[in-house]
């Protein structure tokens, strides 16, 4: 079921976003060859702390993480561990905060020192493909207009839309309806109606677009090893153009 949000609860929404985007912020400074992936999770639990809210992920579904940090062929849910950093690597940060019980998540993909232009490519590609995808999220029209958006420019840029795992809505819990994928056609799916609220998030690889689960039953890879890059944000339909709630 698709819970329309009051303007109070997209206020709070609005809360949570800022500490999200926040933490981000402050990860990014962070990002450099030696750094451990634990240690940026130590970062992002002490940081949502400072502004008196927690961590969505810790504990979601058993994850064992503040933050999900995934590096190069990793798409989504990385667990933080004693894996350093090196130049050349793309890491895609994923972080959710809960405030007054309702949840903002988002999620950047950065290069660690010098990357190659085709991660540079990639990131820039999957970064466009967020705002093409937000673009497209009107009031009256449907999600499938957000997944034929996204889905166009990315692949018209070389690149494959990971299929198996999609945006979804967002508020009082992390996973709402509706699902929001990054395929699709315009017109399907459900309306989009003023006070919806999702987590539009392209995950966009360098290869195909198959994947493959970790033997930690969590992490998820890109079967044939190629880059993954993954950018997110919280957004709410609104009269007009869509508002994006993870912003400082």
């Amino acid at each position: 079921m698709i819970i329309i949000k009051s303007s109070q609860e997209v206020e709070i929404m609005r809360q949570a976003g800022r500490v999200v985007a926040a933490v981000l912020e402050r990860l990014k400074e962070e990002i450099k060859p030696g750094v451990m992936t634990r240690h940026l999770d130590m970062i992002a639990q002490r940081e949502v702390k400072k502004y008196g809210a927690r961590a969505s992920f810790k504990g979601y579904r058993g994850f064992p993480a503040h933050l999900c940090v995934s590096v190069n062929d990793e798409i989504v849910h990385g667990i933080p561990g004693a894996r350093e950093l090196k130049e050349g690597d793309i890491v895609s940060l994923d972080f959710g905060a809960i405030v007054k019980g309702f949840h903002g998540d988002a999620a950047i993909t950065v290069g660690v020192g010098k990357i190659s232009s085709q991660a540079e490519e990639l990131i820039a590609v999957t970064q466009t493909a967020l705002m093409v995808g937000i673009k497209a999220a009107r009031c009256g029209g449907h999600v499938g207009d957000i997944s034929a958006a996204i889905q166009s420019y990315v692949e018209g840029k070389g690149f494959s839309v990971v299929r198996e795992y999609s945006g979804h809505g967002i508020g009082r819990d992390l996973h709402e309806d509706p699902l929001v994928p990054n395929f699709g056609s315009p017109g399907e799916g459900p309306l989009l109606q003023k006070g919806m609220t999702m987590a539009v998030e392209p995950m966009v690889t360098a290869g195909s677009w198959r994947t493959r689960l970790a033997p930690n039953r969590w992490t998820v890879l890109t079967a044939d090893g190629s880059l993954a890059a993954h950018f997110e944000h919280t957004i709410v339909i609104t009269d007009d153009e869509a508002e994006i709630l993870t912003l400082v």
